[in-house]
């Protein structure tokens, strides 16, 4: 096939765009913004294909069903969740069925990403109350979330995105239980794997290898003036065994000094300490020190909560200190503490270049939680610390309407953009969600990314890369089969999903699948399932899925935690999968 010009510079912007991506050069939907923008100005696409995205009923679909996810997150209506999923003895094989199964099943009607915030620290409270560690249960809590989004269309946004793309090419699309044939037996199969042997690949923290320093801070306290620790060496002041807390390093101005034995402490000499949660109020207690971080002005309440935050990959916040954005002024809270897994933080902390999966220790007024839960492009997690959220009297009213959702699409009653757009004024108009939580309840980065890959998705197609790249699958597999081709295609999403997001995955893999299925003269809806599973199934990297980011700095994992745990997991999705798009569609 023959390609023109547009072709090869289409083929240029998505490198780029890829590279970008990879690098974190940008924030994902600004880099695919930018990427259509490039695709525009080149006129490779019009401007009725380019923003086509932003009227595609499967974006309204998913804005909507933001408000919906955090009408019922907000009124407390999952409540009954404590009573369901607490763990009733400490063998983990049960309490993990216990745990991700129910989990699953949510995920199939709400958003995974609220639900995942919600149930960390019940799971932490769970995990001290049962005896088994949090390490052991957060992992398989996001990959029961994952999972579970294909139990329905409206699980995950990858679904819904696969559906609207297949009715803008005149299919039929997916109904509501279509990849319920996958979710179903993909959800018990990964908790069987979880509750009879996968948690042993992931780490224990309650070894003495791993204690302290795997969930530890790092944080800062100043020698006072008029310290009577002044002029003391670090021994003789009793600093160097401090329990389940340790002193790090001595800043000094802007000299880093290693601690010693011997080392002599001098007046406003700032303290690096490094230990959890709990050690913090604990050291600034010790007559002679203070703390170094500023303090928020709240004097009707002195004694303010605590939020931790994960840094979001693409946020404003990577490659940046705390001093170059202002933190303080931009956000109203001040950062107490700094967890990074793999490697000790250098510095002081308000000039120490963020990282995406960073876990802040954030001070602040009860409104924080708001305003850092609206900015999801920065935080991949809001969570108070030790804060479990009350029912209110309307969480009988935010069921009822996600359960009235529900039905209407899956009785085909109404479409899906029409009944999640129903749904989404019922919680406005009952009160279910309102002022900064309503403001704050839509993605916007999220709608973006999706929108802007809709028209990068039709590029590839008009310009007739998808075709190219089919029948360039085609020539690799040989003679091979429509089986051997569903495993290369979901492989392809994976990988892609792994690099870049998963909804850009899904808009750049489907043309390329449906010109596979049509080549080979096989059923479209298996490729098109089969793009959907793979896209989203992203357990090899904390970065690859928001819910993996979530429970990294809380769980106390690193990168290579989830290549370990996460390939067996990897494997046995791809096989539940091609194995039920073979037996079903082809």
């Amino acid at each position: 096939m023959d390609l023109g010009w547009q072709a090869y510079v289409t083929l240029g912007a998505l490198v780029l765009m890829v590279v970008a991506l990879v690098r974190s050069v940008a924030r994902t939907d600004l880099v695919l913004m930018g990427t259509l923008g490039l695709l525009l100005l080149a006129g490779i696409v019009t401007p009725e294909a380019a923003f086509a995205g932003f009227a595609n009923p499967a974006v309204i679909a998913i804005a909507t069903l933001f408000i919906v996810a955090a009408g019922v997150e907000r009124t407390g209506a999952l409540g009954f969740l404590d009573g369901l999923l607490r763990p009733r003895s400490g063998r983990i094989g049960r309490s993990l069925l216990r745990l991700m199964l129910p989990t699953s099943f949510l995920s199939g009607v709400l958003n995974n990403t609220p639900i995942v915030a919600m149930l960390i620290p019940r799971v932490q409270a769970w995990g001290r109350s049962s005896g088994i560690d949090a390490s052991k249960l957060l992992m398989p809590l996001s990959t029961a979330a994952i999972v579970g989004g294909w139990l329905t269309l409206i699980g995950t946004s990858t679904n819904v995105i696969v559906h609207g793309l297949l009715l803008a090419e005149g299919l039929p699309g997916f109904s509501f239980f279509e990849l319920t044939w996958v979710g179903i037996p993909a959800a018990l199969v990964v908790s069987l794997y979880y509750a009879l042997g996968g948690h042993r690949l992931l780490p224990s923290h309650d070894g003495a290898a791993l204690g302290t320093q795997a969930r530890a801070y790092q944080f800062e306290a100043r020698v006072a003036p008029g310290s009577p620790l002044i002029g003391q060496t670090v021994e003789a002041a009793g600093l160097r065994t401090l329990g389940d807390v340790y002193l790090a390093h001595v800043r000094r101005g802007d000299l880093v000094k290693e601690v010693q034995p011997e080392t002599t402490l001098f007046p406003e000499d700032v303290l690096t300490f490094v230990g959890d949660v709990g050690t913090h109020d604990a050291v600034l207690r010790r007559r002679g020190l203070e703390r170094a971080a500023p303090m928020v002005n709240d004097a009707r309440n002195p004694d303010l909560p605590l939020f931790e935050v994960v840094v979001a990959p693409g946020s404003r916040l990577v490659g940046h200190t705390l001093q170059d954005v202002g933190f303080r002024e931009r956000y109203g809270g001040v950062v107490l503490a700094i967890q990074r897994r793999d490697e000790p933080i250098e510095g002081g902390l308000g000039r120490v270049p963020l990282r995406a999966g960073d876990l802040l220790l954030i001070e602040g007024r009860p409104a924080l939680a708001g305003r850092l839960a609206a900015r999801s492009d920065d935080f991949a997690l809001v969570a108070p610390l030790g804060y479990v959220g009350t029912v209110s009297s309307r969480a009988p009213v935010a069921l009822a309407i996600l359960v009235g959702m529900v039905g209407l699409v899956a009785t085909n009653v109404l479409p899906l953009a029409t009944a999640t757009f129903a749904a989404a004024l019922g919680m406005i108009v009952t009160g279910c969600l309102r002022g900064s939580a309503l403001r704050g309840a839509v993605d916007v980065p999220v709608i973006l990314v999706i929108a802007a890959a809709l028209g990068i998705g039709s590029a590839v197609e008009t310009t007739g890369l998808a075709s190219v790249a089919a029948e360039g699958l085609l020539m690799a597999s040989g003679a091979l089969g429509p089986i051997a081709m569903l495993v290369l295609v979901y492989i392809a999403a994976n990988i892609l999903a792994e690099l870049i997001t998963n909804k850009a995955s899904a808009v750049l893999m489907l043309p390329v699948a449906l010109a596979v299925a049509a080549d080979l003269g096989a059923s479209w809806k298996a490729f098109a399932v089969v793009v959907t599973i793979g896209s989203a199934a992203s357990f090899l990297t904390p970065i690859g899925y928001q819910t993996n980011l979530m429970v990294m700095g809380v769980g106390g994992y690193r990168y290579t935690d989830y290549a370990k745990a996460g390939a067996p997991v990897s494997l046995l999705v791809m096989a539940v999968t091609v194995t039920v798009c073979a037996l079903v569609w082809l």
